[in-house]
C-alpha cells in the first residue's frame, strides 16, 4: 500500500546505533525472537559504545544460541548472562528481550509488570521497540508503553525513530520485480482482501497478462490454457487441542469461550413420583462471583430454583425435561440480570 522503496536493514543498523550512542541510562531493545539481523545490528551498536548485552527470554536465548552454531553472529561480542545485570554499569548495558507484542509472559510484559526476578528499567533509560505491532495486538503493547512512559523510561517506536523496517515490500520494490521477471501470470497471495485487490491493481499496471485473485481454499491453474480458479478445498485455522487437532468451527471451542466468560451452573435435583423435590438440590458452581445483590451466589441460585418450581404448573411439575428447562432459564435469567452475564447452566432430574 506504500509508495516507493522501504528503508534497509543496514539504514536501521545506523539509526539504532545513533540512538545507543546517544543514551545515558540503560538501553533495552525488544524485537521478533527470530530476527538474527535485527539482535546482530543491536548487538555491534552496543560494542561500539562499550555496552555489555544481556539477553532476556528463553526464545531469544534459543535464537542466539542457533545462531551462534550458524556462526550468524561471528565478529559480535559474547553476551552476558542475567546474573551479570544487577552488576553492570546503567550506563555499559544493553538488554535485548523478547516480548515485542505485548505477550503477557514474554519478558518486557514481565518487566513492565514489576514481576521479572532480575530485569527493571528506571527513569532515564531507553526503550526500543524495533518491531511493529502486529494488527490486534494494539492494547497489550499500548499497555506496556504507557507504563514504562510513566515510571519515566523513554519508549521509541518506529513512529518515532527508524528503529524498525517491514520484510514487506513496498510498491516501489514489487514493481521493480516485475520489470525483473516480467512473467505472465501474477497470483497475489499475502495480505487481506484490500492487500491482494491493490497488488492485483500494480501487477496489471506493469503489463501482466493474467493476475488470479484467489482466496484460502482456491484451487489455482496456472497452465495450460487461461489461469484461474478452477476448484475449492477444503481450508481453515485448526487448533491443537491436547493431543488432537480441531477446527475453528469445533463446538468444544465455542463452549470453552462461553466458560471463561461466565462460568458454569450445575444442579441436580431428585423428583419422587408424584412430582415433588425430594431433598434439597444439589449445587457445583466454578468462575462466578461469591456475592450476588448481597447474597451468597449459593443463596442466589437456589431462590431462582425455587422460583421457577413455584412458577411451574402441576402437570409439568411431573415432567423432567420441563422442570429442568424452567430452571436452566430462571437461573441464568436472574444472575443475567443481578451480574450482567449468563453462565452455562446445566440441570440434571433424577427421578427416583
Amino acid at each position: 500500500m506504500r509508495e516507493g522503496q522501504s528503508p534497509s536493514e543496514t539504514d536501521v543498523a545506523n539509526s539504532l546505533a545513533s540512538i545507543v550512542a546517544a543514551a545515558k541510562g540503560r538501553v533495552a531493545i525488544t524485537t521478533f525472537a527470530s530476527n538474527v539481523a535485527r539482535i546482530r545490528s543491536a548487538a555491534l551498536a552496543a560494542a561500539a559504545v562499550g555496552r555489555e548485552v544481556v539477553v532476556v527470554g528463553r526464545a531469544m536465548e534459543r535464537v542466539v544460541n542457533v545462531a551462534r552454531e550458524m556462526r550468524l553472529l561471528d565478529g559480535v561480542p559474547q553476551f552476558r548472562g542475567l546474573d551479570a545485570y544487577s552488576t553492570l554499569p546503567r550506563d555499559k548495558t544493553l538488554v535485548i528481550l523478547t516480548g515485542s507484542q505485548g505477550e503477557p509472559r514474554a519478558a518486557l510484559a514481565r518487566i513492565a509488570g514489576d514481576d521479572h526476578p532480575e530485569i527493571e528499567l528506571n527513569p532515564g533509560d531507553t526503550l526500543i521497540f524495533s518491531s511493529r505491532t502486529i494488527p490486534g495486538n494494539e492494547k497489550a503493547v499500548n499497555r506496556i508503553v504507557n507504563e514504562m512512559i510513566r515510571r519515566g523510561v523513554e519508549v521509541l517506536t518506529d513512529r518515532i525513530k527508524l528503529v524498525h523496517v517491514s520484510g514487506h515490500p513496498r510498491r516501489g520494490e514489487l514493481a521493480a520485480l516485475y520489470s525483473w521477471l516480467k512473467p505472465e501470470v501474477s497470483v497475489p497471495v499475502h495480505g487481506e482482501a484490500l492487500h491482494l485487490s491493490e497488488h492485483a491493481a500494480l501487477a496489471r499496471a506493469q503489463g501482466i497478462k493474467e493476475v488470479v485473485l484467489c482466496g484460502d481454499g482456491d484451487v489455482v491453474r496456472l497452465a495450460p490454457g487461461p489461469a484461474g480458479v478452477i476448484d475449492e478445498v477444503h481450508s481453515g485455522r485448526l487448533y491443537r487441542d491436547g493431543r488432537l487437532l480441531v477446527e475453528e468451527a469445533s463446538k468444544a471451542l465455542g463452549d470453552r469461550r462461553r466458560l471463561s466468560f461466565a462460568g458454569v451452573i450445575s444442579i441436580a435435583l431428585a423428583l419422587g413420583g408424584r412430582g415433588e423435590i425430594a431433598g434439597e438440590p444439589m449445587l457445583e458452581l466454578a468462575g462466578l462471583p461469591e456475592m450476588l445483590e448481597g447474597t451468597p451466589i449459593e443463596e442466589f441460585v437456589l431462590d431462582a430454583v425455587d422460583s421457577a418450581l413455584s412458577s411451574l404448573p402441576k402437570p409439568r411439575r411431573r415432567d423432567p425435561d420441563a422442570i429442568a428447562e424452567a430452571i436452566e432459564r430462571s437461573v441464568r435469567g436472574a444472575v443475567g440480570a443481578a451480574w450482567g452475564k449468563k453462565p452455562v447452566c446445566h440441570v440434571i432430574v433424577l427421578q427416583v
